[in-house]
Order: structure tokens, then sequence, then C-alpha cells
């Protein structure tokens, strides 16, 4: 038998937290893209076959339609409605730029910051062929 070294149990242990927070994440990431997908589905479904029977047959009225279009429209409005209140990533960024949304303590964006990191005329360190060898 061979003994084992006090290191492999915190080892496991440490495996064991980073798989249950990895798939902790990638069980929120799913369900948020099956609310997003369900959602984009219930709104434009309707609408896209409602289309394809008026092309074939004419027989759908006007209204309802319209009404069916409405409802697309309305999935749109729903997005930025969505993600913030499933993505912390996204709530963040957004938090950043709205004043409505920011903390206290987080001092805004200036315009000239923002352009810098917008554009190519940050510097950056010079990267070639000979320094990436």
């Amino acid at each position: 038998q061979v003994p084992r070294a006090p290191s492999q149990p915190l080892a496991s242990s440490e495996s064991r937290r980073f798989t249950n927070k990895h798939s902790k994440k990638a069980l929120k990431a799913s369900l948020t893209l099956g609310i997003l997908l369900g959602m984009f589905f219930v709104a434009w479904l309707p609408f896209f076959v409602t289309n394809v029977a008026q092309a074939v047959c004419g027989c759908v009225p006007a209204g309802f339609f319209d009404v069916l279009t409405w409802l697309g429209y309305c999935n749109s409005t729903m997005n930025p409605i969505i993600y913030p209140l499933f993505m912390r990533d996204f709530k963040r960024a957004m938090g950043k730029f709205l004043p409505c949304c920011r903390r206290s303590g987080e001092p805004r964006p200036s315009a000239i910051s923002l352009s810098m990191r917008n554009s190519n005329s940050a510097p950056r360190a010079a990267t070639s062929l000979k320094n990436v060898l």
C-alpha cells in the first residue's frame, strides 16, 4: 500500500471547489441563454409563421399581423432588461457609463480616457515577430 501524502486531500478539495464554481457559472450561462432564446422564439416564431401563411394563402388579417409584429418588437425591448438581471459583467459595464446605475464611490470615466481607450492612440508595447520569437 502506498501512503497518502498530506497534500492530496487538499488538492482534491481544491479541484472540487474549482469544478463546482465553474459548473455553477456554466449553469447560469445556460439558463441566461435559454431564457433569451426562449423569449426570442416566443416573440418572433408566430410572426414568421404568420408571414409564411400570408404569402401562401393571404388569409391573415392586417391587424393580427401588426400585433405579431409588435410582439417581436417587444422582445427587442426586453433584451436590455434581461441582460442586467442575469449577467453581472453587463451590469458592471452599464454601471460605469450610466449615472443612475453608478455606485457612489466609483468615479465617472472622462471623455478623454474613453476616447483613448477606443482609439489606437494609446501607448502599447511594441510587438513584432522578432520579439515574439
